[in-house]
């Protein structure tokens, strides 16, 4: 678990992350800042994953999440394999969930970048069967297979170009290179242009090396054309080889007409008919039926508002969270008799189609057959012209009568085929149905020992969670005391140090040191407090004096003012005992 740490850490704080975490800031983020990381994480993968969680729904969150992890292929570990736990793991930012996920992406964040830039082209659009049965919607989403089909190739070749070796400097280089050979070509051209002419019958000789040239030309289409017919000669030998192996067999089959394989066939006949009628032909109707039920129910609607469509589409969204969930736990669940049981209905369901292809071929032949009968009918009761010429002639007798006997010959192997294919769709169903009984029952007795598996183990959680929390107790309890015995140890150490200098660091000697600091304050302070008691008497009585005399000066202050106020207002003369104010 350190390790995985040590190593999500040191990715998380290279580019293009930068988050500058150690162990324990990282060990130490809240749960949404967790969410938060794993997200900056996804949308380095994916850039649509860029946003800020705390503006979304947790369950959008975790719907985003999933359905970008199940895209990338991600397998949570073996002890989180249950979807309901993993998904509630990751709504509550849970270290178990998160801390592997980011372990699984920054191992192979290159590689993930480019699954998703590849899935946003090559995961299809699901679209129901029904809808396809439009003729627009179906040559639209071939057309987008075909897209898709091609970007395959595109990105095939691009990723070829770019392994080849080859860069954009070497084929400037070797432009720049053909180019220097065609300067050089042509200034070859030129001087020998020159030399030719003063050669007499020039003109003549560059004729006959035209010419020349001309027959090498047409010798190399000869040669091709002589390979290609010869490779039509070979292609027809092999249809004559077939065709004659036909033959062969359409006169064994005439010979072997005896009463016996007559009623053979007949009993085939019958099967293959109460097959179409029992199985083929009501599934289609009822198909048909649901179509029409479909469309009519859309036509007797009335037309829908913007509140509607987001109606529907709340439920579509609604229905595919729950899809993805019902994928999740199908994907999270390795179950072996689920996988023999799935063995035997994929076998079960390819021979179900092969049956129905049969089928559907058989009765296109049949079609085509009846259609030849009914034309031969139409042609053999057809009157004679007006100028007395039959319309139908031998010949075209022979090649309708040929052509029924090539659709009798060409449908044997196939009801014969059908017929092994439905005795063993018979086996396949019978076995199916022993498996799923024995499935049935080996699940409930798994549920109950499951139940009880999980009680054990949440006990067994619950158990280890206590004594994870005792041993962190011990262990931090054992450091403190390790700490304080070392200090112990030095103290000691350094008190019976023979050096002053280490003895003046111990503590005991800072503490005496201390210690008579204090008393020598303690002293002072002493003899200043009995300085203080004896001349409190002194002290009171000079503090009086000083009372007095403050209120003596203010009583003067303020005198002094009156008489000043007294003045301004005019002049008081006393004269014979009289006072007189002159203004």
């Amino acid at each position: 678990m350190s390790e995985q740490l040590k190593f999500i850490v040191e990715q998380l704080n290279k580019e293009p992350f930068k988050k500058n975490f150690n162990l324990i800031t990282f060990d130490s983020l809240e749960p949404m800042q967790l969410l938060q990381t794993l997200n900056d994480v996804l949308a380095e993968i994916d850039p649509k994953q860029a946003l800020d969680i705390r503006e979304e729904m947790p369950e959008q969150t975790v719907k985003r999440m999933c359905a970008l992890l199940g895209m990338l292929k991600y397998r949570p570990p073996g002890n989180l394999s249950d979807v309901s736990t993993f998904r509630q793991g990751l709504v509550t930012g849970s270290k178990p969930v998160v801390h592997p996920i980011l372990h699984w992406l920054l191992q192979r964040v290159t590689e993930l970048k480019k699954r998703a830039y590849l899935a946003r082209f090559l995961v299809k659009l699901e679209v129901p069967a029904e809808f396809l049965q439009d003729d627009i919607i179906n040559d639209t989403y071939h057309q987008y297979e075909e897209l898709v089909e091609g970007f395959k190739t595109y990105h095939k070749e691009c990723e070829q170009l770019r392994t080849s070796g080859f860069s954009t400097a070497e084929i400037r280089r070797d432009i720049s290179a053909m180019e220097e050979e065609k300067d050089q070509l042509i200034k070859r051209v030129e001087r020998l242009k020159k030399r030719v002419e003063s050669v007499s019958n020039h003109q003549r000789m560059l004729e006959q090396a035209r010419q020349l040239r001309v027959e090498k030309e047409r010798e190399e289409s000869l040669t091709h054309q002589k390979q290609e017919q010869r490779n039509q000669l070979f292609q027809a030998e092999q249809r004559l080889q077939r065709s004659q192996q036909q033959l062969k067999d359409l006169r064994q089959a005439a010979a072997d007409a005896n009463p016996e394989s007559l009623m053979k066939r007949l009993e085939e006949e019958i099967k293959i008919n109460s097959y179409m009628v029992s199985e083929k032909l009501p599934k289609e109707l009822e198909g048909m039926r649901h179509t029409v039920q479909y469309l009519q129910k859309v036509a007797s609607e009335p037309a829908m508002g913007q509140a509607d469509l987001q109606e529907l589409e709340d439920k579509i969204k609604e229905v595919d969270y729950q899809i993805n969930q019902l994928i999740e736990k199908r994907m999270m669940r390795n179950d072996p008799m689920d996988d023999k049981l799935t063995l035997y209905r994929q076998q079960a369901s390819i021979i179900i189609r092969r049956k129905e292809s049969k089928a559907e071929e058989l009765q296109e032949a049949r079609e085509e057959l009846a259609a030849a009968e009914r034309e031969l009918r139409q042609r053999t009761n057809q009157p004679q012209a007006s100028d007395g010429e039959e319309v139908i002639r031998g010949d075209e007798v022979k090649k309708l009568n040929s052509v029924i006997v090539e659709k009798k010959s060409a449908l044997a192997p196939i009801i014969k085929e059908l017929r092994s294919l439905r005795q063993r769709c018979q086996e396949l169903s019978q076995e199916y149905e022993e498996k799923k009984v024995q499935y049935e029952s080996c699940a409930a007795g798994l549920e109950s020992n499951r139940s009880k598996l999980e009680q054990e183990v949440k006990a067994l959680r619950e158990e280890t969670a206590q004594e994870e929390n005792r041993y962190h107790y011990i262990n931090t309890m054992s450091e403190i005391i390790e700490m304080q015995i070392q200090r112990a140890a030095e103290e000691m150490k350094a008190y019976v140090s023979s050096d002053p200098q280490e003895r003046k660091k111990a503590i005991r000697e800072v503490y005496m040191k201390n210690i008579s600091e204090q008393e020598l304050l303690g002293k002072k302070l002493r003899e200043k407090q009995k300085m203080v008691r004896e001349s409190h008497s002194d002290n009171m009585e000079q503090m009086k004096m000083w009372r007095d005399l403050e209120q003596l000066m203010e009583c003067k202050k303020q005198c002094f003012i009156r008489a000043q106020s007294q003045a301004s207002i005019g002049q008081v003369i006393q004269e014979g005992g009289e006072d007189r104010l002159v203004l």
